[in-house]
């Protein structure tokens, strides 16, 4: 249980009375109250009302878990084990997830300080629960006696089932205690490494102040420097004058911003170096990671911390995956060396050197440069169409054209927020009523996660015949999928982004009203795909590096940095710089493990679903429709491979070695990638 519980992206009244398991009342969260003026807690949690409640948070969790523990001691009717263990889940969860929120976007210490003791609390209880054999034992029970009512409960039997032996609960004791420990190492690794990229981004000091470009000046530090100079006063005689120059904090969004707009190579080379070394405390940090992961799939009988977690994944072993990612890198490599050489021309010519090459700080430059040139696109005038307040209408015109809903903001009762900026929205249908709630959290601030993001609260699950605990097992509510279908609606959704019959509804100038004007849509699409191959090969590499440093392993202790500098040689046009390591600020390794082909997959299921059944009317509630009942309404209640299916039709996935594969023709073509003899092997 530890592995399904501790994956979730990251007013409680818990019934202290026994009853009967199906009388008894289930907590409700406040959050779920629509316009709700009576004072609360973080979240609508009354617990949460100050920071300590965290403490009592947890102890209640555990009390509940407890007393449903005692329930299922007693193997009551296989159903009953399975809707108590999707409580304990649910309970268990409600405290993980709120903690883990806290800590990352919370902007009173107090409050992130009592998150971080309740998630450590929280913690050794469900090392309990994951070694627990009462509960492992009834799960097995569940899932055998074959009388589950529901495909869903018996497949939330089988993946509990499955979740646990993924913990070492069947291993004999010596090997299970191995394997808690290697789980809570490579739990504090994985906090490690993401509070070193936050703490050390590293900068670079550039002089004069002039060597920057205007439009990004405001996203650096000013700094000042002493300098001698000749005084007015009294000519002949020297004073000290300040300098203006600026400081780049080389975090990964400011990076690409200099990288992409900075005329001077020098300051772009810098900031590139900087930025791709740091943090250096996380060569170690890493290595650990790919040991403790490595020892944890050996013992629980893995060739790979790779083949251990896609055990439930569509892809089903790293074999299927690399052999997908290589096929991928052959349709594209041809392409991706003609723009390669097309961005290096531009330098040669800018440069008038005809023998210069081109380095790794001058791609996002040159090719900035050559959009910019080919679409005539201005970077300054693309955001005036885009206010905060348009795109939530945009938001607005999907939710009412698709799903026949309403998307509002709602207010929050005193005590739920966190920060001002932070607002409420509600998905209520006209028949159904509420349907979820979303807390946006938009602008950034002195120590909140630094990245764009998702945080679970409260999942939703069924919670009797006439109850249901909003956004039916919360064991698959929302992204609780298989990890290479996840990413899917996401990139489904980006296509409406840039279709024009989408943004004219909504996007605005923000002082003329001006709609957007169709020719800078279609600028803009043009632009995106102009180095296409390139971007392609890129996620390639990612993805063929997270699969290798999470592989197989030699007999020998292999050098990171030496297998990324080979793998970039091998699969891209970029040089690889001796001392850069992209490696070592690539959170995904932490979250996604073995798991970053998920993009390349939902970007190709993505693509085929929107070609399919979008295209035509991308705004058709017909559409919405088909979309909801038949892709989104089941969370991970099914195969993915079999919702994809049941939604298009054939030609979306291909099952390839005993695992499944996107079917990558309507990427490709999309892309302009596809000849005929990649059409054929796409197939």
């Amino acid at each position: 249980m530890w592995n399904f519980i501790k994956n979730r992206e990251p007013n409680i009244h818990m019934k202290r009375l026994f009853e009967p398991f199906l009388s008894y009342r289930h907590f409700r969260t406040r959050a779920v109250d629509r316009q709700n003026t009576s004072s609360t807690g973080l979240y609508g949690f009354d617990h949460l009302k100050s920071p300590k409640g965290f403490q009592r948070f947890v102890d209640e969790a555990i009390e509940r878990s407890s007393e449903l523990i005692d329930y299922i001691s007693g193997m009551p009717s296989s159903a009953e084990i399975i809707r108590a263990m999707d409580e304990i889940s649910d309970t268990v969860c409600s405290v993980v997830d709120s903690a883990e929120l806290c800590r990352q976007t919370h902007p009173a210490r107090g409050f992130v300080e009592e998150a971080i003791k309740a998630s450590m609390k929280i913690n050794v209880y469900l090392h309990f629960l994951n070694t627990n054999h009462t509960l492992y034992n009834a799960v097995k029970k569940a899932e055998q006696d074959g009388h589950l009512l529901t495909e869903e409960a018996r497949r939330t039997a089988l993946h509990l089932r499955i979740d646990f032996e993924k913990g070492g609960i069947h291993l004999p004791s010596g090997k299970l205690d191995r394997v808690n420990q290697l789980n809570m190492d490579a739990h504090k690794l994985c906090r490690e490494y993401g509070e070193n990229i936050i703490n050390d981004p590293g900068y670079v000091d550039i002089f004069p102040a002039s060597r920057i470009p205007r439009q990004i000046q405001h996203l650096l530090k000013p700094i000042y420097r002493l300098t001698s100079g000749v005084s007015k006063e009294s000519l002949g005689s020297y004073e000290d004058e300040q300098e203006k120059g600026f400081r780049i904090i080389t975090e990964p969004r400011t990076l690409f911003s200099v990288l992409q707009l900075t005329p001077d190579e020098q300051v772009r080379k810098m900031a590139y170096l900087k930025g791709s070394s740091v943090p250096h405390a996380n060569h170690e940090v890493l290595d650990k990671l790919i040991n403790s992961r490595h020892e944890l799939a050996q013992i629980m009988g893995c060739k790979s911390y790779a083949e251990f977690v896609m055990q439930l994944n569509m892809a089903s072993s790293p074999e299927v995956v690399v052999s997908f990612l290589q096929e991928m890198s052959n349709m594209v490599k041809e392409k991706a060396d003609e723009e390669f050489n097309t961005i290096r021309n531009l330098k040669r010519d800018v440069c008038g050197q005809r023998c210069v090459d081109l380095e790794p700080w001058d791609e996002a430059y040159y090719t900035t440069m050559m959009k910019s040139s080919a679409y005539n696109l201005d970077s300054a005038v693309v955001p005036s169409y885009f206010s905060l307040p348009q795109c939530i209408e945009g938001l607005k015109l999907l939710v009412k054209s698709l799903f026949g809903a309403s998307f509002d903001s709602v207010p929050m009762a005193p005590g739920e927020s966190w920060h001002p900026d932070v607002l409420k929205m509600c998905i209520h249908h006209p028949e159904e009523g509420d349907l979820g709630f979303l807390y946006l959290d938009l602008f950034s601030r002195k120590g909140k996660y630094p990245g764009c993001a998702t945080f679970a609260i409260k999942g939703g699950r069924k919670i009797s015949e006439t109850e249901y605990q909003l956004p039916d097992y919360q064991h698959f509510a929302g992204t609780r999928v298989a990890l290479d279908f996840a990413e899917t609606p996401s990139n489904l959704f980006e296509y409406y982004a840039r279709d024009y019959r989408v943004l004219k509804k909504f996007a605005r100038h923000y002082s003329t009203g001006e709609v957007i004007p169709e020719k800078l849509v279609k600028s803009l699409n043009g632009a995106r795909d102009m180095f296409a191959a390139t971007e392609l090969q890129r996620q390639i590499f990612y993805a063929l590096v997270d699969q290798t440093l999470f592989g197989e392993q030699l007999s020998v202790p292999r050098d990171t940095n030496s297998i990324v500098a080979h793998l970039k040689r091998q699969q891209s046009n970029e040089k690889h710089v001796e001392g850069t390591h992209m490696h070592i600020r690539f959170s995904h390794f932490l979250t996604y493990g073995a798991g970053y082909y998920s993009y390349l997959y939902a970007k190709c299921f993505a693509a085929t679903i929107w070609k399919k059944l979008c295209q035509e009317d991308p705004l058709s509630p017909t559409t919405g429709t088909l979309l909801r009942t038949k892709l989104l309404q089941y969370g991970g209640a099914k195969e993915p491979a079999d919702l994809l299916t049941d939604l298009v039709g054939d030609g979306i996935v291909r099952y390839h070695n005993g695992g499944i594969v996107p079917d990558v023709t309507s990427c490709l073509e999309e892309l302009k990638l596809l000849d005929d003899k990649n059409r054929h092997i796409g197939k």
